[in-house]
Parts: structure tokens; C-alpha cells; sequence
């Protein structure tokens, strides 16, 4: 019958939306290739949401080629209507991207960070090199010294009370609770 992608041959049974409709399912349907009979779940999600008059006029404005891509684009939108009535796409476009931005936030702390201990490596490796010039093999910065006397908040979390230093140490959820130590 037409020469629509995905179009099988139906049988005698009606397509999705003349069951739900409740009307006898002609030959040239226009939903009929677009709402096979075992899709009347997509069909009423797309009827509650946009109406089968208006999904009838969008189906025949659009060139024939298109119109299975339209479909799946109207069944996505109204499925997320359904589930977010006043934002709909928009609100899951908009969480994705404030992820994307949280995820951007972190990753450019995170070279921050890694081209600062790059830049203190580099640093303790000259002046390591510059006193030892006959190593042959890979030096590392020295360690500080570490003295059971030193008070550990002064040295972890820049001048903030021990009880603080208690709070520190429980589960990191982000990069902003690490203390930074360099």
C-alpha cells in the first residue's frame, strides 16, 4: 500500500488508534502505520497529550518520509508531559544540563588541581635534580616531616578547630569538601 518504512501489511485487526477511538480501521488509515494494533499504549499517551485531530493534521502537513520520525517524536514528547505535566522535554533537557555543568565544574577543579601538583613535581624535581645532578633514577619531592606534636587541623584544614577535622573525615560527595592541602 504505501511505501512508508516499518509499514507491514495489517491483518483484519484494527490499528492502535481506531481501537482506541472505537472506529471501524479503513484501508487508508493514516495512523494505521504509525500505531500498529499492539501499540495502544503509545497511541493513548499520545492522544491524552495532543489530541488525535490535531496528531492527524500534524501526520498530513508532514511529507510521508518523515512521519514515522514525527511519530516517535510526538510519543517521546508526550510520555514526558505525562510524567512532567509544566516542564514536559524542557525540564529533562534543563536537569540534564545543569548535570552537565556540575560534571564540567568538577572536572576543571580536578585539572586545576592536577596541573598544580604537576607544577609542585616539576618544581621539587629541579631543585632535587640541581642539588643530586649524578641520579640516574626518578627522584620524588621530600616528604614533610611529620611530628605527633604538629596539630593536624593547621596542617589539613588551614587553621579550623579539631572538631572540624572530625567532620572532614566522613564520606566526600564532592570535590569542594576535599580539603585542599597544597
Amino acid at each position: 500500500m504505501r511505501g512508508t518504512k516499518g509499514y507491514e501489511p495489517r491483518s483484519s485487526s484494527s490499528c492502535a488508534a481506531c481501537k482506541l477511538l472505537k472506529r471501524r480501521c479503513t484501508p487508508n488509515c493514516l495512523f494505521a502505520p504509525y500505531f500498529h494494533s499492539n501499540e495502544c499504549k503509545k497511541f493513548a499517551k499520545v492522544h491524552k497529550v495532543f489530541g488525535a485531530s490535531n496528531v492527524s493534521k500534524i501526520l498530513i502537513e508532514v511529507p510521508e518520509k518523515q512521519r514515522e520520525d514525527t511519530v516517535n517524536s510526538l510519543a517521546y514528547e508526550a510520555e514526558a508531559r505525562l510524567r512532567d505535566p509544566v516542564y514536559g522535554c524542557i525540564g529533562a533537557i534543563a536537569l540534564l544540563q545543569r548535570k552537565m555543568m556540575e560534571l564540567q565544574h568538577d572536572l576543571d577543579i580536578a585539572k586545576d588541581r592536577l596541573a598544580h601538583c604537576r607544577a609542585l613535581a616539576a618544581t621539587a624535581t629541579a631543585t632535587t635534580t640541581a642539588i643530586i645532578p649524578s641520579v640516574d633514577c626518578v627522584t620524588l619531592p621530600p616528604f614533610p616531616e611529620f611530628s605527633p606534636s604538629n596539630d593536624l587541623s593547621d596542617i589539613f584544614c588551614h587553621g579550623s578547630s579539631s572538631s572540624q577535622l572530625s567532620t572532614r573525615l566522613e564520606t566526600v560527595d564532592d570535590f569542594i569538601q576535599i580539603p585542599y592541602i597544597f
